[in-house]
Order: C-alpha cells, then sequence, then structure tokens
C-alpha cells in the first residue's frame, strides 16, 4: 500500500492531527505517572506500575497500536520532520547541560568506572549478537547499535542513533522493550549492591576518605540557571536550529562509508559535536534547556512506534531480549573490573551502571537509595553518559555489522 493510499485510510491522516495523538500520548502518560507517584506517598495505593514500566514503553507501545489500527497512519510527513529537524534540535539542548570538566573534579577516578562500564556495553553488544543474530532479521543489528545509545548516554542517544543508522522502527521498539524489561532485573541489583558496600569495598580497596571528597567537590560545582523566561525559549530554539542547519551542510563534506557512516550519521555526529562545543559557551547557562529536550525527545519515541509494524516487534522480542541479557551482564563484569583496578568504592560503581544502563532517569534513584548526597553526583556522571554515548553506539553498531556479515 502506498503512503497516499494508507494515510487516507486512516481515521486521523493530518499532520497536525498525527502530532496531536503523538503529543497527547506522551502527556498522558506522564500525567498518570504523576498522579499514581501521588497516590504512592499518600498510602492511597502500594503497587506503581511506573516503578517498573516507565512512560517511555506506553508512550511507544500506544502509538504502535494506534498505527496498525488504523487510528493514525504508519507513513506521514510529520515523521520525516521529526528525523530530520526537532531530533538534531533536541540533542543540542540536552548537550548544553553537559559538564565534563565538573564530573571529572567531582568523580575522579569513578569517571574510569563508567567509562569501563562504555567498554562493556561496546564489547557485550557484538559478544551478545553473535549469539542470537543469526536468529534474528539481517537488519536487526542497527536495534543492537540503538540500544547502545540508550545503555552508554540515554533516551535522547537512542534516538539520534536511530536517526542515524535509519533503523526500522521495528528494531527501535525492540531496543525501547529491551531496554526497560533489562531495567526491571538490573535496577533492583544495583540498589541491592548497597548491602554489599563492606566486602565490595573492602574487595577493591577503596579509600576512607573518598566518599566525603565526593560531597564536598558536588557542593563547589552546583549550579543554579534560574527561573525560564520566555526569551529563554527563543534563545534556545535559536541555538538549536542555527547547529542543525550548520551540522547539515557540513555532513555534505564527509564521506560515507556504508552502512554506518552515512550522510545522516556525520549530520547526528556533527549536532553532537556543535552542541557540545557551545556547553563550554555562555549557551549553557540558558535555562530551561534540559526540560525541553526531555519533551521533545518523549515526542520523537512517540513517534517511533506510530511508524512499527507489530509483528516485526513481536516475533523477535524474545531472542532479542535474551540477547540484551546476556549483554548487560558482560557491561557489570566490566564495572567490576574496572572498580577494582581503579579501587573505588560500590555506590560509585552502582552510580557508573546506573548512567550507562538507565541514564540520568535512573542514576539518580540509584544515588539516593545508596548515599542521598551523591544525587547531583550521579546526574554529572549520566551527562557524561550524553556526552560520549553517541560516538561510542555508532562504533557499537560497527561491530555488530561486522558480525552479521557472518551470518547474512
Amino acid at each position: 500500500m502506498n503512503e497516499a493510499a494508507e494515510v487516507s485510510t486512516s481515521l486521523i491522516s493530518s499532520p497536525v492531527g498525527v502530532l496531536m495523538v503523538l503529543a497527547g500520548v506522551a502527556a498522558i502518560f506522564f500525567y498518570l505517572e504523576q498522579v499514581v507517584k501521588q497516590k504512592e506517598q499518600a498510602g492511597q495505593i502500594k503497587f506503581n506500575i511506573f516503578n517498573f514500566f516507565p512512560p517511555l514503553l506506553f508512550i511507544y507501545i500506544l502509538p504502535l497500536i494506534f498505527s496498525n489500527t488504523g487510528v493514525i497512519p504508519n507513513d506521514s510527513p510529520v515523521y520525516d520532520f521529526m528525523s530530520y529537524a526537532i531530533l538534531p534540535l533536541f540533542l543540542v539542548m540536552l548537550m548544553l547541560d553537559v559538564n565534563v570538566g565538573g564530573a571529572i573534579r567531582v568523580m575522579g577516578k569513578g569517571i574510569f568506572v563508567m567509562l569501563f562500564g562504555t567498554l562493556g556495553v561496546m564489547i557485550g553488544a557484538p559478544i551478545a549478537y553473535a549469539i542470537v543474530g543469526g536468529f534474528l532479521e539481517p537488519d536487526t543489528w542497527k536495534g543492537f547499535g540503538t540500544l547502545a545509545g540508550s545503555w552508554i548516554g540515554g533516551t535522547g542517544n537512542m534516538a539520534a542513533v536511530a536517526e542515524g543508522l535509519k533503523t526500522p522502527p521495528s528494531a527501535f521498539g525492540l531496543a525501547a522493550l529491551a531496554d526497560n524489561i533489562v531495567y526491571i532485573v538490573w535496577l533492583p541489583i544495583m540498589l541491592g549492591s548497597k548491602l554489599l558496600a563492606k566486602r565490595f569495598n573492602k574487595f577493591t580497596g577503596v579509600s576512607k576518605n573518598r566518599l566525603a571528597e565526593m560531597e564536598k567537590a558536588a557542593e563547589d560545582i552546583k549550579r543554579d540557571k534560574g527561573r525560564q523566561a520566555m526569551r529563554h525559549v527563543l534563545y534556545l530554539l535559536a541555538v538549536g536550529f542555527a547547529a542543525t542547519y550548520l551540522a547539515g551542510l557540513l555532513s555534505e563534506n564527509f564521506p560515507v562509508v556504508e552502512p554506518v557512516l552515512t550522510a545522516s550519521t556525520w549530520r547526528i555526529l556533527l549536532v553532537t559535536t556543535l552542541a557540545l562545543a557551545l556547553s563550554f559557551t555562555p549557551a549553557k547557562n540558558i535555562p530551561g534547556s534540559h526540560e525541553i529536550a526531555m519533551a521533545l525527545i518523549y515526542l520523537f519515541v512517540a513517534n517511533m512506534g506510530a511508524r512499527a509494524h507489530v509483528s516485526e516487534v513481536l516475533g523477535q522480542a524474545p531472542l532479542f531480549i535474551v540477547g540484551a541479557y546476556i549483554w548487560v551482564f558482560i557491561h557489570g563484569g566490566f564495572c567490576l573490573l574496572g572498580a577494582k583496578i581503579f579501587k573505588v568504592d560500590v555506590h560509585s560503581a552502582a552510580i557508573a551502571s546506573a548512567a550507562n544502563i538507565g541514564g540520568a532517569a535512573s542514576a539518580p534513584v540509584v544515588a539516593a537509595y545508596h548515599k542521598e548526597s551523591l544525587v547531583p553526583v550521579s546526574i554529572l556522571m549520566a551527562l557524561i553518559g550524553y556526552a560520549i554515548g553517541t560516538y561510542a553506539a555508532f562504533a557499537t553498531a560497527q561491530f555488530c555489522y561486522w558480525v552479521s556479515t557472518i551470518y547474512f
């Protein structure tokens, strides 16, 4: 069925109508999460479904159902616009908050544990794909590369890598599904590691003064951007679209090396690089960048769900998830090795892993459980993941592609 025919048979087919649905789905599930959280805190309910299945999963699945049942189309000009304009815009805003120097000053050797965890993600991906890839569709290696974006950085990196690789929406869905299902098991492990603090710290030989030094350093770099005003939104849009436009111009001059280093990949890498450069300028002090970025990211996730086909996601899900579990335990082994080599405490190691696998949403949760004063540290570490996530994930995708040539 061609695009025009599909659009005409959808209940809601206009670009504005499709945007209404995508934005509405994202808004509803964050509203529900807030309501349920308030009821949980008030003791009115004991089970909070969003503790196990975050809004992201529903924000992907509901548009998937809508597009496969004729409510909205699988193809729409809106989806192309979001890939070309909205995605690089939120990448710029996301990177403005990155504070590389601050993170290094606070975390010290803990940064190396996170980098070891990142290395574990990069090495674990092709190993896991080598085990299960022969049973999956030929282009599922792109799904592994996309998931690497999330596990090194966060949802924004996952979306960026998916755009660069032109990951099929179904493979993006597998990545999103595996991300959340692994999270259900991995988060309790990171939280429970607190109980092993004495044994772990004895095993790694950590300095007794390390935690106190981290807390003091975290206090020294706290930054308040102030209250957001209308002009700040305009500043952010101007900076974001300028970086997007410049990256598009520059990407035309870079060599294409299929299948990973395409023109689209170069564009995403250039946007990321320009945005990181901006994080060293006064642009980093513009209020509201993170909030706008996250709103656009979830809108993009809804867009990816709308473009997928249910049968393609469900058929490959079990083996993809098995591969993801193999992969995440390889990552855990690398974190443990890094903690031993660099003599780092269990709290820093758990936060480092959470910053990789869960990103900025999960790292503060783990930090708060281990030691409340380390919450600012965890956010800094997650931001380092944002900074390196896109670059490292594209490299991981290349590794997985090389493995795929064995099977296909």
